[in-house]
Order: structure tokens, then sequence, then C-alpha cells
């Protein structure tokens, strides 16, 4: 951090379980209870025949190539992630899911190998293999060190924000949601006896009133604030006008990013009161190439978002500064840049469905919004 700004790495689902697993140095149980696929081991051979031979066991760095590097050079103050998939050796599958994660304890160097300061857990694969999946998860992350949001023992710590300090004794708090549209069932959020997580049923005026008034008692002066909600479909560019109303009722109560997440492709980008919202940041590593099936919709290009706020020292803490978008593709299971003419294809994409924000083409190969700003009030 510096020259009163912090700088947030963002980006969307992390699945490290299914296939992804399977090419890991500890892979667990293969078995799968899918309609068509009984191997987990399957969606390997799957990406294997679109772009080549995987190396199987490879190093836990794989899965994230050329994003590390770029990471490292730009050196964020605090990183954001939505892992879906469940950390257990459990084998009891959630009887009521068509398709189930789940990654071995022992693969954890896989995630850490990001440093991520918060996994955020409120999505509907974290409980696929119940709540004792769920619980050895929760033991799994904290004893590798990585801090999580949105799913815990009881409601207190399921709705309870990860804390991220920061350098100047400033802090990131980052709370996550998990909506029913993203298929997240009612049975999995926490109540006083059973684990679960932080699940709100609707995206209504009241909802939003009541995550504000739950940020407001846990944020001190100069605090940050990041709603981290897994919502909506899994495609489509179209975004629920409740969604949007959502977003924006939370930035009018105080919260500086709105990080979405569920779909499986990138969805819009608003800027609102100086605020970012990602509706939707896309997968970001899976086990889905080869997969046929929603081509329109490019998914086997991931972005990794880099976020520029306004320092808690600032006038204005909290306002957008800056959003760098780093195109990948994924390919052979891991990341590698996107060629310059996937770059224009995104940007084309994110400019076309964003509302008439710009998007260029950086120098360095990189995205830069050049936002066009939704005053308040406007229509979603």
């Amino acid at each position: 951090m510096g020259g009163g700004v912090v700088t947030l790495f963002l980006c969307g689902d992390v699945m490290l379980g299914r296939g992804v697993d399977q090419i890991l140095p500890h892979p667990g149980s293969p078995e799968l209870r899918e309609d068509y696929v009984r191997d987990a081991r399957s969606y390997v051979r799957l990406a294997e025949a679109a772009n080549g031979p995987v190396p199987a066991p490879v190093d836990p760095a794989w899965p994230w190539g050329e994003a590390l590097g770029w990471l490292a050079e730009r050196a964020p103050d605090v990183r954001v992630l939505n892992l879906e998939t469940s950390v257990t050796r459990g084998s009891a599958f959630a009887l009521d899911k068509a398709v189930h994660y789940r990654m071995h304890p022992a693969n954890l160097p896989a995630l850490a190998v990001a440093r991520p300061d918060v996994c955020v857990l409120a999505n509907n694969h974290v409980l696929d293999f119940g709540r004792p999946g769920l619980e050895e998860t929760l033991v799994s992350l904290r004893g590798a060190g990585l801090p999580t949001a949105g799913a815990g023992r009881n409601p207190a710590e399921a709705y309870a924000p990860a804390v991220a300090a920061l350098p100047d004794g400033g802090r990131v708090l980052v709370f996550a949601l998990a909506a029913p549209s993203a298929g997240v069932p009612p049975a999995w959020a926490a109540t006083p006896g059973t684990p679960g997580v932080a699940y709100v049923p609707e995206l209504s005026a009241d909802t939003a009133a009541a995550v504000v008034r739950h940020v407001g008692r846990a944020r001190r002066p100069g605090d940050l604030a990041v709603v981290s909600v897994h919502w909506g479909s899994n495609w489509g560019h179209r975004v629920a006008r409740e969604q949007i109303r959502f977003a924006r009722l939370l930035v009018d109560g105080g919260v500086d990013v709105v990080h979405g997440h569920s779909a499986h492709h990138p969805r819009r980008l608003e800027v609102y009161r100086g605020r970012l919202v990602l509706h939707g940041c896309g997968d970001f590593i899976d086990d889905y190439e080869g997969i046929a099936g929603y081509e329109e919709y490019r998914a086997e290009l991931r972005i990794a978002y880099l976020v520029t706020l306004a320092s808690g020292s600032a006038a204005d803490p909290g306002r957008l500064t800056g959003v760098r978008m780093l195109p990948l593709r994924a390919r052979r299971m891991r990341l590698e840049h996107a060629t310059p003419a996937d770059r224009v294809w995104l940007r084309d994409v994110l400019g076309r469905i964003s509302d008439g924000a710009r998007v260029a083409v950086d120098a360095d190969g990189t995205l830069v919004l050049a936002p066009t700003p939704v005053a308040p009030g406007a229509r979603p």
C-alpha cells in the first residue's frame, strides 16, 4: 500500500476440487455421483483431449500458472477469493446435489500458494459433503492459516467478517453471503445448533438494510468494507434487477466494494457513487476445460481483478481509484496469459454489458476500466 491507496486482488470461483484435485500431489477419492460422470479423472481426460497432456502430479502452483507471477509483481495489500469446494476426506455426498466438489486437505498448498487473505465459503459447494465435510473444511483451513468468511459452526461465525490488517493500522473487513439464486439450499444456513453458511433468503431492501447494520456494528473508523455475494445463474450476461438494487443499497449504506460471483464467466461491472460493484467475476480455477456447451461465453477466459481504493486515511475512504484486470486463459488445467485477440474480445464484451463503461487494453496487456459512473437513484 502506498500513496493513500489500498489495492485488493479479487477473483471469482476457485474450484480446486474434483478434476483439479486429481492432478495434485495428494488426490482424494475420484468417486462422483453425477448423471454422466462417475470418476473425477474423466475431467482431466477431457482437458487433455482439448489442449494436451497434463503432467500429473503437478506442483501446487500449477493451477494458478502465470497469474502468480503477475500478483507477485503487483503485491496487492489484500487477496480475496471464493473457494468453491469442500476440503474433506468425507464420502457422505449431499443427497440434494447433482454435482459435488471436494479437495483432499493434503492438497491445501495449492490454495496457500496464492497467499489468500480471505477465502470466501458462502457458496453452493462448501456443504457438498454435508456438515461433517464443512466442519473438516473449517478445521483444515484454520490449520493451514487460511482465514475464511461466510461459513462457520454457528451464525455468529458464519456472518462474522474476515479481517485483513493493513500496514498503516487500517483494516479491510470482508463479509460473505450466499443467495438462493446461486443454488444455495436454504437448509445450508448456519443455525445456533448446526454449522452452515451465511445465507440471505432474498435480495430485498430489508435484507440489504440488515446487512448494512451488521457491517456498521463491526466497522471502526477508517475500515474498508467488502461484501462478497454468491448470487445469480451460471450462464448469461443478464443481471437481475433485484441484484442490481441490492448492490446499490449496500453501497448507499456504506459498503465500499461488492464482490459478486457464481456465473462461470464474467458479468457486468458497475461504478455506483464512486464504489465498485462486480456482479460476476467468473470462474478462476476449475476443471471445466474441454466440456462442450455455452461456447459463446468463452468460459475458458478468466480475469484477475486488481482494485485500488482510497485508504481509510483519505478524505473519501473506499472511493474507487482504479480497476486493472489481467485476462487469462485456462489451458491444460493451468492459467496462462490470454492472447491479444482474447484480450480484445473481453474488452468488447465487458464494455458492452457494463452500461457504457469504457474498457481499454493497456500497453502491458491488462484491461483498464474507465467507468461511466451510475448516479444515485438511477433505475437498474
